[in-house]
């Protein structure tokens, strides 16, 4: 039975590798995340070092870590940092630069950039967009257009929470007897269910949608056997659950050792042992006060049912002993020593990827020299770099389909364009400004200690191109604001220098 897909198709000219055999199924850049299927039915099973079951397990355990304080700290250092907002453009550009299209079809490029940004609201919704994506590891959008108007491109974007869809690519085979099992036809779909893709289900259960009413980007992240898409929090798990277990464990102690118990020797004289029992527990009953800790609210009671470490000890002494005592059992020791909550701090924002010393509170943000940067520091910019190229994936699949479907491009010519494209994220203007002027400043002190070569050794074109690192386009309008900048009296006619 032939399935009714919602949403729409792009036109696509021509098949390709529509007569080739194999008996492996095409893959693409996102089947990490797609089922196969080869009849109505599929079922699908997810463990991963015992954490989750399922695709909705896996997200709703990301989500509950994301609100523990010290992962939502680095959450936020890791997003503030991806998408910065500082003024009123947008926090993303398009450059076109690479692109050997004519300059009308590089604006208009550059125009439904644009278009898709303000249909995204990324100027005020760009940090929200992303810190969902890091957390859950994945997102999609429906992509919402008028049926009856496309040429008038995505009118609507829709976000989809990632546990109600799943792509589903149900493959056809050819099997013959005593021969291989070839591929004879694979469609691929997702499928949509707002309570929820569950394990065992059926295409009857959820809404088929195509493939390119979709706008989807995952984490990129797999894991390693079985091949499946995890989120970016995945390896903090195990940091996290131990953290936890490491604070409760400092509290309770301290809880339980901070006070000074007592040890009651009670006399009972010669009374047999059931009525010397119940005499030391009258005793106890009128006397002892048990407070207990709840580990999951943090606070202390008055718990009268249940056993506690802080209650005092009651121990009988029978005729002929000293008689009734009480001693005092003194306190723990070394209750202010937290190095093993530390030490597990540092391990989880190790697991995050955030360096270490933006745990310490009293940690001054040095701004001065850019070349003075940290190691730890440096990596965690070249992490930055990884989130934002993999998150470009939306901006590419929304930008396909709104080229496509308004005719500024054909869909044979997009594989060549999307390799050109490139995504300039706005940097941090104080640090970006701070590391500019440095180079600047570099450069500018090896071109002067290189004044005596020039001429003999070396040229000013290479020097220029080489050591200031400039363009050809910038050496030859520098010539020309020189030679103009010469005769201008504002600025005086001065000696040639070198450059």
């Amino acid at each position: 039975m032939e399935i009714k897909l919602f949403g729409f198709t792009l036109l696509k000219t021509g098949e390709e590798n529509k007569n080739l055999k194999s008996f492996v199924p095409p893959s693409g850049a996102n089947d990490e995340d797609t089922l196969e299927v080869s009849s109505n039915f599929y079922s699908t099973f997810l463990n991963l070092e015992n954490t989750a079951r399922s695709d909705q397990e896996l997200i709703d355990r990301y989500r509950d870590m994301s609100i523990y304080p010290e992962v939502e700290v680095a959450i936020d250092d890791i997003v503030s940092e991806a998408i910065v907002n500082e003024t009123d453009d947008y926090p993303v550009k398009l450059l076109t630069k690479n692109l050997e299209q004519t300059e009308t079809v590089k604006n208009k490029i550059t125009e439904e950039f644009n278009n898709v940004l303000n249909i995204l609201d990324f100027k005020n919704q760009g940090y929200d967009i992303f810190r969902s994506w890091y957390i859950d590891g994945r997102l999609y959008f429906h992509i919402i257009i008028d049926e009856n108007k496309p040429k008038e491109g995505i009118k609507e974007l829709r976000k989809i929470d990632p546990r109600t869809i799943k792509k589903v690519k149900e493959v056809e085979k050819d099997e013959k007897p005593g021969g291989p099992t070839l591929i004879k036809s694979v469609k691929e779909f997702y499928l949509y269910n707002e309570k929820g893709i569950i394990n065992g289900a059926d295409k009857t259960t959820g809404i088929p949608i195509s493939p390119d009413a979709i706008a989807y980007v995952s984490s990129g992240l797999k894991d390693a056997k079985r091949n499946y898409t995890i989120g970016y929090l995945h390896k903090a798990i195990k940091a996290l659950n131990q953290l936890k277990m490491v604070e409760d464990s400092v509290v309770i102690y301290r809880w339980t050792r901070a006070p000074e118990r007592r040890v009651f020797y009670i006399d009972v004289g010669n009374l047999p042992k059931v009525k010397a029992e119940q005499y030391i527990a009258d005793i106890m009953n009128r006397y002892k006060n048990k407070v207990a800790y709840d580990s999951s609210t943090g606070e202390i009671k008055d718990e009268r049912k249940h056993m506690s470490m802080l209650e005092d000890f009651w121990f009988p002494r029978r005729e002929g002993g000293r008689g009734t005592e009480i001693e005092t059992l003194p306190g723990g020791t070394n209750l202010g020593e937290m190095e093993d909550v530390l030490y597990f701090q540092k391990k989880l924002y190790k697991s995050l990827n955030v360096p270490a010393s933006r745990l310490e509170p009293d940690q001054s943000l040095a701004l001065g020299r850019a070349t003075e940067i940290s190691r730890d520091e440096y990596k965690f910019n070249r992490f930055i770099v990884r989130l934002r190229n993999q998150f470009s994936n939306l901006f590419l699949d929304l930008l396909k389909t709104q080229l496509i479907l308004k005719g500024v491009i054909t869909p044979e010519e997009w594989k060549s364009i999307s390799q050109e494209l490139i995504f300039d994220f706005t940097q941090d203007s104080y640090y970006s400004e701070i590391k500019n002027s440095e180079m600047i400043r570099d450069r500018i002190t090896l071109a002067g200690e290189m004044a005596d070569q020039i001429g003999k050794y070396y040229s000013n074109t290479w020097v220029q191109r080489n050591i200031l690192k400039l363009s050809d386009e910038e050496i030859k309008n520098m010539k020309d604001e020189i030679a103009k900048e010469a005769d201008d009296p504002l600025f005086g006619k001065k000696e040639d220098e070198g450059f």
